[in-house]
C-alpha cells in the first residue's frame, strides 16, 4: 500500500485496501509513487451519481442515428439477431465489470488495472491508452452528431463538418472545459440532470412509434434484400454500431475508486445496461415497422428524426433533433469525464507521465483534461480536412476499445480459475461468464475487420512515446522480454496502416 495514505487516483485508500499486482506473474509490480499535489479530494458518487454516469456515457448520439446504422446493412431478421448476440455479449461484459469491482475491490479503475495485472505494465498502458482515444474520437463524433443536428435549423453548420460548425463545435468544447474544471462533482450532477432530461424524448419516441408500428411493414424483405449479402455478413455489419451504443457499460468501473460504497459500482452498472438496452432495442426495431428497410437505410441521420417524422408530422423531426442537441451534451460531459480519468490514474501507477497525475485546487485531473480536450480540438480541424462522417468517427471509436473490453475480460477468467478475490464476491457461474464474454470480445475483432483493427493499430503506436517517457521517469526498465515481441507485432501494424493510407487503398 502507498504509505502516504493516498491512492492512485489521489483518494485515501479504503482501509485494508493493498494495491494490486502490476505484473501478470501475481507478484507485487512497483508501487506507484507518492502523490506531490495537495489538491483537496473530490466528494464520493452515490448509486444514483453512477447509474446516471453509465446511462449518460452509452446514451448520447449512437440512438439518434442507430435506425438507419442498423438497417443500412441488415434486415429485420439480422438485426434481431444481433441485438440478441449484443444484448447477450454486453450483459456478460457487464458481468465481468461487477464480478471483478467485487473480487478485487482494490484494482480502481478497472479497464486499465484489470489489464495491468493481467499482462504487465506495458499491456495495462495500452489498454487505458486505447479507452482514452476511443473516449476523445468518440467526442469528436458527438459534436460532428451535434452540430450537424443544428444543422436542420441553421444551415451553416452542414453535416456537423462545415467550418461553421468546427467554429462552434470548439467553442462548447472549452466552455464545458472550463466548467469541468472547476469540479468534478459539479459536473458529475449536471450530467445527471442531462441524462433525465434527454430521456424524455426518447420514451416519447418509442410511444408514438409504437403507436405507428405496422407488422406487414417489418415483415418486408425480413431476411433482406440480395444486396445486403448473406445473414452472417448482415450479423456482422450490425456488430460496430451495437458496440458503439453500448460503450460506457464500463463507467462506474472507470470511476470506481470515487464510489462512495464499493458495492454500488456493479449495481450501477448492471441497472444503466438494462435501461440502455430497453430503449435501444425499441428504437431499433420500432423503426423498422414505420418506414420499410430500403428507405430506413437512405435517411439522413438523425434517423430517428426522419422516422418519427414518418409518423406525426414535421413537429417529430423537430423534437428529435432538439432531443438530439440535448443528449450529445450529456453523452460529451459524460465522455470527458471518462477521458481524464482514464489517463489520471494510470499517471498514478507510473505507466503515463507523472504529470497527467496533477489535480488542480477543485480535485479535477487538470492536466489530462487539458491533454484530452486538445486532441479534440486537433481532430476537430482534422474533419475540415478529411470531412471524415460521423458513421466512420463512431467505428474507429469503438475498434479502439475492442482490446481493452477482451482484456477485461481474460483477466476475470484468470480471477476466476485461480479462486482470486473476496471470497464472499465468489460464484459458481463466474468462470463460465467470464469464459463466454472472452468469446464474445473475440468475435468483436473478428466483426471489426481488418480495417478498423490496422486504423486502431496507427493510433495506438505513438502512445509508446508517453510509455517510455513515463518509464525513464521511474527509471525502470522499458519493456520485458514479451513486451518486445507485443511492440513488434503493434509497429508493424501500424506501418502497414500508413501504407495503405499513404497509397489510398485505406481511408477513414
Amino acid at each position: 500500500m502507498n504509505t502516504t495514505g493516498v491512492g492512485l487516483t489521489g483518494l485515501p485508500d479504503r482501509p485494508g485496501a493493498a494495491q494490486g499486482p502490476a505484473r501478470g506473474s501475481g507478484t507485487a509490480g512497483p508501487q506507484p509513487q507518492p502523490r506531490t499535489d495537495a489538491a483537496p479530494l473530490p466528494a464520493r458518487l452515490g448509486l444514483g451519481l453512477l447509474v446516471a454516469l453509465v446511462v449518460g456515457s452509452i446514451v448520447g448520439s449512437g440512438i439518434f442515428g442507430l435506425p438507419q446504422n442498423m438497417a443500412a446493412g441488415a434486415g429485420a431478421g439480422a438485426i434481431l439477431i444481433g441485438w440478441g448476440i449484443t444484448g447477450v455479449g454486453m450483459l456478460l461484459l457487464v458481468r465481468v465489470y461487477q464480478m471483478l469491482s467485487l473480487r478485487m475491490p482494490e484494482l480502481d479503475n478497472g479497464v486499465y488495472a484489470y489489464a495491468r495485472a493481467m499482462a504487465g505494465e506495458y499491456v495495462g498502458f495500452n489498454a487505458a491508452w486505447g479507452y482514452w482515444v476511443s473516449a476523445w474520437i468518440g467526442n469528436v463524433g458527438y459534436l460532428v452528431a451535434a452540430f450537424g443536428a443544428l444543422g436542420y435549423f441553421f444551415p451553416a453548420f452542414g453535416a456537423g463538418n462545415s467550418p461553421a460548425a468546427v467554429a462552434g463545435a470548439s467553442l462548447v468544447l472549452w466552455s464545458v472545459h472550463v466548467m469541468v474544471l472547476r469540479g468534478l462533482r459539479g459536473a458529475a450532477v449536471l450530467n445527471a440532470v442531462v441524462t433525465a432530461a434527454k430521456i424524455v424524448p426518447l420514451l416519447l419516441f418509442i410511444l408514438l412509434v409504437a403507436l405507428a408500428f405496422r407488422v406487414e411493414t417489418f415483415r418486408l424483405d425480413f431476411w433482406g434484400t440480395p444486396a445486403l449479402g448473406p445473414v452472417l455478413d448482415q450479423v456482422k455489419s450490425t456488430m460496430l454500431v451495437t458496440v458503439w451504443v453500448f460503450i460506457g457499460i464500463e463507467g462506474a468501473s472507470v470511476y470506481s475508486a470515487r464510489a462512495r460504497r464499493r458495492q454500488d459500482v456493479g449495481r450501477a452498472t448492471v441497472i444503466g445496461f438494462l435501461v440502455c438496452l430497453a430503449l435501444l432495442m425499441a428504437v431499433s426495431l420500432l423503426s423498422l415497422g414505420v418506414v420499410a428497410q430500403p428507405a430506413l437505410a437512405g435517411l439522413p441521420n438523425p434517423s430517428m428524426a426522419g422516422v418519427l417524422e414518418s409518423a406525426v408530422g414535421t413537429w417529430g423531426a423537430v423534437l428529435i433533433y432538439v432531443g438530439l442537441i440535448v443528449s450529445v451534451g450529456g453523452g460529451f460531459l459524460a465522455w470527458m469525464l471518462l477521458a481524464a480519468e482514464s489517463l489520471f490514474t494510470p499517471a498514478g501507477g507510473g505507466v503515463m507521465p507523472a504529470w497527467l497525475a496533477k489535480s488542480n485546487a477543485h480535485g479535477v485531473p487538470a492536466n489530462a483534461l487539458w491533454l484530452t480536450n486538445g486532441m479534440v480540438q486537433l481532430f476537430l480541424l482534422l474533419t475540415l480536412v478529411s470531412k471524415a462522417s460521423y458513421l466512420a468517427l463512431i467505428s474507429l471509436s469503438t475498434a479502439m476499445i475492442l482490446l481493452p473490453y477482451l482484456l477485461s475480460a481474460a483477466y476475470a477468467v484468470r480471477v476466476t480459475r485461480r479462486g482470486e478475490g473476496a471470497t464472499a464476491a465468489r460464484h459458481g457461474s463466474d468462470l463460465p461468464v467470464a469464459a463466454l464474454a472472452t468469446l464474445y470480445c473475440v468475435w468483436l475483432l473478428y466483426a471489426a475487420g481488418s480495417k478498423y483493427l490496422l486504423l486502431s493499430a496507427l493510433l495506438y503506436a505513438p502512445g509508446l512515446v508517453l510509455y517510455i517517457w513515463a518509464r525513464r521517469q521511474r527509471h525502470e526498465r522499458v519493456f520485458s522480454g514479451p513486451e518486445w515481441g507485443l511492440l513488434a507485432v503493434l509497429l508493424v501494424l501500424a506501418a502497414a496502416a500508413a501504407a495503405l493510407l499513404g497509397s489510398g487503398r485505406l481511408a477513414l
